[in-house]
């Protein structure tokens, strides 16, 4: 397929094949054209060039990642106006349908007859992903289904997931990429390329096919460079004889000037400043409630010392924001108090993106009034910074209002970052940014050496940056954890059902309901492990390898160029396999982590 947006080219010849029970996983850099590729399956655009071939009679829906809601009465006609249905049928499975709706907004915790205005960018996204599942696809497609979502709703997602015979998912979050594909498609420089299994397995994979690549063009380049040589001799390449070899050289530098460069990577510097005092923030007996009477923090005693990088975790809602905004003075406690330590240089990375001036350009926001920046002690020019987080020289004369969401985030972490601070306080700083610079902006943070509050409901991200959790107990309490947010679970943390209803009465929406399996884990982790269940434990590793390289290998017979010849029987064993083997890795794995949890108890 071919498909450019003016001068960009998104997809160059590319070529996909989704066959019944894939479980895609499409990843890429922002602006790679992952959405756009999504629109195509959809039918929603046409590409300049290629064909799409669809099964007879398929059934597709797609889940935006901003979801347009029809304005309608209430929320349940909005789905209805957006599936194009009846709320009177005629057709028995219509009726269907229409029930369907109802408990799939109920499983979302979500009522049927709110008012569509006041909800949520998570309200909305739960609706019209409640929506999906009702209407039961052949193949669901989903565009950053996790974006707006807390972590509950998130795990409810995902089991929802399973219960979708053929999906593809646009997301940055790993975790989640782990739990519900089965295999990775990654579009690069207007390429697709596939890799069975896992987001760890692609991992893998791609580390040693880019050593390949990169060896393969040191290789080209220097006999390039060999054959330049010779031509500029001029006597020898003129005779008739070398005229061979000329030719070769001409289409030597054709292959060079066509060879298509990675995209350059962010370049993050964090400059801790001045070292701020032991104690960076102390909060002593601190409650706040709302002017409707609700408490969002109650009687909380904590402190974040000098180089502590802490995760709030909890629901939508809960007060993970207002919290921050009592550490940070901008909110008066209704009892108690907060002490800020001294020599403080704050920087403050806020999730409603407001600090942003949509009419000033991208360099006049990093450095008003002057063409030089200085980074970490060193004068920088503006335009060289801002190409360090991937902004040409055009995009960054461009109004802020031009620029899409991965970019927002990409220049608020380029004004975060362009000033020394020795507290950072991030609010949702991985919303809209693609893998690579989430990773990048991972080990920056672990080599930062101040302090960090941070609001994420990506897991991997708070596993790999949070020395400490502090998490909602619901009614106002609040309770420190050690570790990241695996930590947070393996010492027994709830998901929190009863304090989410709490939570949610003065928004009007349900609890979202927790699943059998995590409650078991939890019950679990407060007894020890018997004989069996340690050699049970033991044994884990071994037949969960051992399943992988079955699917692995079922995979890349069915990926190849002769496998139709093998009739639509094995076809069908082979599909049925694969899925048989999800379930029962799924099952394992989820038994894995009980075990692991009653263990670290």
């Amino acid at each position: 397929m071919q498909l450019a947006f003016g001068d960009l080219p998104l997809l160059d010849g590319a070529s996909l094949s989704v066959q019944r029970g894939d479980k895609l996983g499409l990843i890429g850099r922002n602006g790679s054209g992952k959405s756009s590729l999504l629109k195509l399956i959809a039918g929603s655009i046409h590409a300049d060039d290629g064909l799409i071939q669809r099964e007879d009679g398929l059934y597709c829906v797609a889940v935006e990642q901003e979801p347009h809601l029809t304005e309608r009465e209430s929320l349940y006609l909005s789905l209805l106006a957006r599936a194009d249905l009846s709320a009177s049928p005629e057709e028995p499975a219509a009726w269907q349908t229409l029930a369907d709706i109802r408990a799939w907004l109920d499983r979302f915790g979500l009522d049927p007859d709110r008012p569509l205005q006041g909800l949520s960018g998570g309200e909305r996204k739960r609706a019209a992903l409640a929506l999906a599942f009702a209407l039961k696809p052949d193949l669901l497609l989903l565009d950053e289904p996790t974006n707006h979502l807390d972590l509950a709703a998130i795990r409810l997602l995902e089991e929802s997931m399973e219960r979708v015979s053929t999906s593809i998912v646009i997301t940055h979050d790993r975790h989640f990429l782990d739990r519900v594909v089965n295999r990775i498609v990654e579009l690069e420089r207007g390429i697709l390329r596939n890799y069975p299994g896992r987001f760890a397995d692609y991992q893998r994979l791609r580390a040693d096919q880019w050593a390949a690549e990169d060896q393969a063009q040191r290789r080209f380049d220097r006999f390039w460079a060999e054959e330049e040589t010779w031509i500029r001799q001029g006597v020898e390449a003129r005779r008739k004889r070398n005229q061979g070899r000329v030719r070769r050289l001409e289409a030597l530098r054709e292959a060079r000037e066509a060879r298509r460069q990675r995209v350059g990577q962010v370049k993050m510097r964090l400059d801790s400043g001045e070292r701020s005092g032991k104690q960076v923030l102390e909060c002593t007996s601190l409650s706040y409630q709302t002017p409707n009477g609700r408490v969002l923090v109650k009687s909380l005693d904590w402190v974040l010392m000098r180089g502590d990088r802490v995760a709030l975790i909890g629901p939508n809602g809960i007060g993970k924001s207002t919290l921050i905004r009592l550490a940070l003075g901008q909110l008066k406690p209704t009892e108690g108090q907060v002490k800020q330590g001294t020599q403080w240089q704050l920087a403050y990375f806020d999730q409603m993106r407001d600090q942003l001036d949509e009419e000033r350009s991208v360099a006049q926001t990093i450095s008003p009034g002057s063409d030089w920046i200085d980074i970490a002690g060193k004068r920088m020019h503006v335009m060289s910074y801002l190409g360090d987080f991937l902004f040409s020289p055009r995009r960054a004369q461009s109004p802020v209002k031009t620029l899409s969401g991965g970019e927002r985030n990409r220049l608020l972490l380029a004004r975060l970052f362009a000033r020394p601070a020795n507290l950072l306080i991030l609010d949702e700083p991985t919303n809209d940014l693609d893998l690579e610079t989430l990773e990048l902006l991972e080990s920056s943070l672990q080599e930062y050496e101040g302090s960090v509050l941070l609001v994420s409901h990506d897991r991997a991200f708070m596993d790999a940056v949070a020395t400490q959790t502090l998490v909602a107990q619901g009614e106002g309490l609040w309770r420190e954890y050690p570790g990241g947010y695996s930590d947070w679970i393996d010492q027994g943390g709830e998901w929190l059902t009863e304090s989410t209803k709490v939570a949610a009465k003065s928004s009007n929406a349900s609890a979202l309901p927790v699943s059998a399996s995590v409650q078991a884990t939890i019950n679990n982790a407060r007894r020890k492990l018997s004989y069996k269940e340690q050699r049970e434990l033991d044994s884990m590793p071994e037949r969960i390898e051992a399943l992988e390289l079955e699917q692995t290998k079922i995979q890349a017979a069915m990926s190849s160029s002769e496998y139709y010849r093998l009739g639509p029987e094995q076809m069908r064993q082979d599909k049925a396999r694969v899925e048989q083997i999800d379930h029962e890795l799924l099952a394992l794995l989820e038994r894995w982590e009980a075990l692991q949890a009653i263990e670290s108890r």
